[in-house]
């Protein structure tokens, strides 16, 4: 290596070519594909490039490849602990790599996430990773027209834009009322707030597998257009036993809303589960935690955000996925508050 560059100025490419002994156009591929590179050689190009100080031109690189190197996330939430795993499981997939990660919350708006989808278009992403399968058709039609590797997480469905990881909402659903079936309840409750796409197609696997069983009652279904929260589930059960009080279980929409219906099951010293069982959704670490502890459908959420940017940059290098749709499945943790049986 020689002296480090002591003249002012930009540091340009060619004189990082230069002092690291290779040629302008092995010096541009490292930066762009470092993998393309020996060992040897990607060693000697960034050891120059720190030496001299070189910082590559991110926004001439896109223009002339006309693809940055960011990989586009769009998550409907930067505070619920399930979007917490699933950008965990994203940025651990991408750290080492040559990408890096731009995250835009589209706030459960459908509207919000077509002006996004807008923005990224426009920023000529190297890949899409987008919540859900319940786009207005320009966002599909926006989506459909970016020429990179997209990925919709968190459901599977019939026709992805490109690629598709998740799992069955509905199928998950029932599987956590067939469960409860399982302990003797019948007169299962519903309870469920904010209604996006998702927890809708939990309340139809619901609706479906009480119809099944000639079970179903509206009266044991109480929902809100409100956020999530440990306080609401107190609420919604409240609304749900002056409706129906006859009701023996309680499958809730996510565990929040289960945590809530167990503290006001305490205030109404209604034992758990011989009078009331209790399941939520998702799984988080406080179920295993609270007293008694507390079912819930595990959702592989940590999997799918590793597993969806990985789609990405393999797609992203050339090495498309065979398998476009992927379902990553779901586990009942069956736990004290619905185990009647032993």
């Amino acid at each position: 290596m020689g002296r480090k560059r002591t003249k002012p100025g930009k540091i340009r490419l060619t004189e990082v070519a230069e002092l690291a002994g290779v040629s302008p156009i092995t010096a541009s591929r490292f930066f762009r594909n470092p993998e393309a590179l020996s060992l040897t050689k990607r060693v000697r190009v960034e050891s120059a490039a720190k030496e001299l100080g070189y910082v590559p031109n991110l926004a001439a690189r896109a223009l002339a490849s006309q693809r940055t190197e960011v990989i586009g996330v769009l998550i409907p939430s930067l505070t619920n602990n399930v979007f917490s795993d699933v950008l965990r499981g994203i940025y651990d997939a991408v750290d080492g790599s040559r990408y890096s990660v731009q995250l835009a919350n589209t706030r459960y708006s459908i509207l919000q996430e077509e002006k996004l989808l807008r923005l990224f278009l426009a920023q000529k992403p190297a890949g899409l990773i987008v919540t859900g399968i319940d786009q207005t058709p320009e966002s599909r039609s926006i989506m459909e027209s970016v020429d990179c590797p997209i990925v919709q997480l968190m459901e599977t469905g019939p026709d992805p834009v490109d690629m598709m990881i998740g799992f069955s909402h509905s199928d998950a659903c029932r599987a956590a009322i067939s469960h409860l079936f399982a302990q003797g309840c019948r007169r299962i409750g519903f309870l469920g707030a904010r209604m996006d796409p998702r927890v809708q197609r939990r309340f139809d696997g619901y609706v479906a597998i009480m119809k099944e069983a000639s079970l179903y009652d509206p009266r044991l279904v109480v929902t809100t257009p409100l956020p999530t929260s440990v306080t609401l589930g107190g609420a919604l059960l409240a609304d749900l036993l002056t409706k129906a009080p006859d009701t023996d279980a309680v499958f809730c929409a996510n565990d929040d809303l289960a945590l809530g219906v167990l503290f006001e099951c305490r205030r109404r010293h209604i034992s758990v589960p011989e009078q009331m069982a209790i399941s939520g959704f998702n799984d988080l670490e406080f179920m295993a935690s609270a007293v008694p502890t507390l079912t819930s459908v595990r959702t592989n959420r940590y999997e799918m955000g590793r597993d969806a940017a990985t789609m990405v940059i393999e797609a992203i290098e050339g090495r498309r996925p065979e398998q476009r749709v992927v379902d990553l499945g779901f586990t009942v943790m069956e736990r004290q508050s619905s185990m009647r049986r032993t």
